[in-house]
């Protein structure tokens, strides 16, 4: 009889088993999971979650592994909105949370910013783009309220052991195109339901040459893929990146089996990453996508560089690269809504902040914003091209909006001309 311990397992046949407390997991086997971290935020958490607490007479298993963040209906835009705002704040204090992330940016920025995310953890977030913890090496999914409140309650949630989709990336990025393009082309390839509710894992030598930052934007929009999670192995660049921010050495220890095993049971999709150009994706669905020259005719009359998937340090550099010294064409309005406060102080720092002002930018807070359709939504009969993730039929306001998605650069690019560019031409 052969020792089942030897059997080669998958990432996320590795993370399910730890939390399961078992050995191994075989795919299609359904385990009952302990939950390290759990995150929701003022739109999916008390508002939803009290009531139902109550009526059960229930409390929050444990107050250290519950992260609550404020960053949907911040700045409150109207009575509704403060009102879920003060239920939020009111239900974290009566419930003694001692991580609350109140209006400083967005949960999944601000979330593994504080060093929330480790390697090896199993975690759940009340937002669909809660994959984004799958780029340090977690496994981390999006769930609802109703499952919410049993994690909330007991602690553990079950999950069906998935296949694994992986995705290898060989060789290595031009200049000005990132992680968002990588992504926008393989949901045009496979689709929105391409990820099947699997493990999505991200693999090669492109990806492990991408920084945190960019990682995080590939496991993020795993979401529009339609992948249960995102994963990324932990390597040098997830450990020294947690030991930059202060994540105590002890906390990492064995941080580094969280890898795929040679010879485990994966269908994989190859790419090269240095034929690839920036993408974007026309109205209405991230899957709309092509290359950026095809869209050469589209004059955007608002360029809006916000988001999770956006936003973060590396993505205001990024635009600030490109319009370095330049103002944006007649006509074309330039938002940003940097994702963290933290971050935003840094790219004040370095004088990226400074260069998007000049360049004719507004800077917006550091929230969800048009991106959650809440407060800051965009006019009738806009034309925008967008950093954010998705551009689904009034989701950014009206019905009569037409979102372009891209990569910072490309936004940035394109809100120079006043059509939709390519940046590589302003950074040659």
């Amino acid at each position: 009889m052969s020792t089942t311990h030897s059997r080669p397992q998958t990432l996320a046949q590795k993370l399910i088993a730890r939390a399961a407390g078992r050995s191994h997991v075989t795919v299609g086997e359904v385990v009952t999971c302990s939950v390290d971290l759990a995150m929701f935020h003022d739109s999916s958490g008390p508002r939803r979650l009290k009531p139902m607490l109550d009526e059960l007479g229930a409390h929050i298993w444990d107050t250290e592994k519950v992260v609550l963040v404020l960053d949907h209906y911040v700045p409150a835009q109207d009575a509704d909105a403060q009102q879920i705002v003060q239920i939020a704040r009111d239900t974290a204090k009566q419930w003694k949370l001692k991580h609350v992330i109140d209006s400083e940016g967005i949960c999944h920025v601000v979330l593994p910013e504080r060093g929330h995310l480790k390697p090896g953890m199993f975690c759940v977030g009340g937002d669909s783009h809660s994959p984004t913890g799958g780029a340090f090496g977690c496994y981390m999914f999006g769930i609802g309220a109703t499952e919410m409140l049993g994690v909330c309650v007991t602690g553990q949630i079950w999950v069906q052991v998935p296949r694994t989709l992986r995705m290898h990336w060989s060789g290595r990025l031009q200049a000005g195109v990132s992680a968002k393009d990588m992504m926008l082309h393989m949901i045009g390839r496979f689709g929105m339901n391409g990820g099947q509710y699997q493990a999505v894992e991200f693999a090669g030598s492109a990806v492990q040459n991408l920084s945190m930052a960019e990682r995080m934007t590939l496991s993020n929009m795993s979401a529009e893929m339609g992948a249960q999670v995102g994963l990324i192995a932990a390597d040098k660049t997830t450990l020294n990146h947690l030991r930059a921010i202060g994540v105590a050495p002890e906390k990492l220890i064995g941080a580094e089996q969280w890898f795929t095993d040679e010879g485990a049971e994966l269908e994989q999709q190859n790419f090269d990453a240095s034929s690839l150009s920036p993408q974007v994706a026309a109205p209405h669905s991230p899957a709309n996508t092509r290359d950026v020259a095809e869209f050469a005719d589209i004059k955007p009359s608002i360029a809006y560089i916000g988001a999770c998937t956006g936003a973060k340090l590396e993505d205001l550099r990024a635009a600030a690269a490109v319009l370095k010294g330049h103002r944006v064409a007649a006509g074309v309005q330039l938002m940003v809504a940097p994702a963290s406060a933290r971050e935003q102080v840094q790219a004040t720092q370095e004088g990226v902040m400074q260069i998007l002002q000049d360049a004719g930018a507004t800077v917006l807070p550091n929230s969800c914003g048009a991106c959650a359709g809440y407060g800051a939504t965009f006019p009738e009969g806009s034309t925008v091209i967008s950093s954010t993730a998705r551009n689904f039929k009034a989701r950014m306001g009206p019905a009569s909006v037409n979102v372009y998605l891209a990569s910072p650069y490309t936004v940035a690019a394109s809100a120079l001309r006043g059509s939709i560019s390519d940046a590589r031409e302003f950074l040659a």
